[in-house]
């Protein structure tokens, strides 16, 4: 299939998914995710009508950017290595990835020094694999006004990455659990938080019935990433 093929595919699952959920579709936004992909493709899926698009690497946005379209956002959606965070900052119109009150400090004093305010997510490890980044549930809530008292950060919502699995259904509960866990942060801040981005190829259908606002999608847009030589 092409690559409008597997888009107007994609959105027609995301569409099915909200109206299960009785949602506006609008309500969701798409984050392709380009890590492996050449400018080229993004370039062809920004003919498309693609804007946002999600990085895992700062090296490799550094090198990609520059030569895809400048009206396009990106977002870092991989592990953010605390020196990284300036080049980050130069190149990322929000950061998914926050994962710790260490990260997000050395985030508010780049952004104190360039002069701007950063949208971030921070990353909840909900299921408590070892293999994977993200706070610990407790420990967040625990941060939470320390994080929130950062003057340049702006804390758009939480993101997690559910574990993988042939069967969906067996990560509803992760992406449910991330949703009460918002509405608690939401709670301690006195605040709405707009953003739940979770849901990736495999299991965006099931994130967006449990109140996804972003899903991350790369496999079933672009298809497997080109193998390196």
């Amino acid at each position: 299939m092409s690559l409008a093929d597997n888009l107007k595919a994609l959105q027609d699952r995301m569409a099915s998914a909200c109206a299960r959920a009785g949602r506006d579709p609008a309500s969701v936004s798409l984050v392709a995710v380009s890590k492996g992909h050449p400018p080229e493709t993004v370039c062809a899926a920004a003919d498309l009508g693609i804007t946002v698009f999600g990085e895992n690497r700062v090296q490799e946005a550094k090198a990609k950017i520059p030569l895809c379209p400048g009206r396009l956002k990106w977002h870092m959606v991989g592990h953010l290595q605390t020196n990284k965070v300036r080049d980050a900052l130069t190149l990322f119109d929000m950061i998914h990835s926050v994962d710790s009150l260490h990260l997000a400090t050395e985030i508010n004093k780049a952004a104190e020094r360039s002069s701007r305010f950063v949208p971030v997510l921070l990353e909840v490890n909900v299921a408590g694999e070892s293999t994977k980044y993200g706070y610990n549930p407790d420990t967040l809530l625990a941060e939470l006004p320390m994080l929130n008292a950062l003057p340049r950060l702006e804390i758009r919502g939480l993101m997690t990455m559910a574990p993988w699995t042939p069967d969906p259904e067996r990560v509803r509960p992760v992406f449910r659990r991330l949703r009460e866990l918002k509405e608690k942060c939401e709670e301690i801040l006195g605040a709405p938080m707009e953003h739940l981005s979770m849901g990736m190829s495999g299991d965006f259908e099931v994130a967006i019935e449990e109140g996804a606002t972003m899903v991350r999608i790369g496999t079933a847009l672009f298809g497997e990433r080109p193998k390196k030589d």
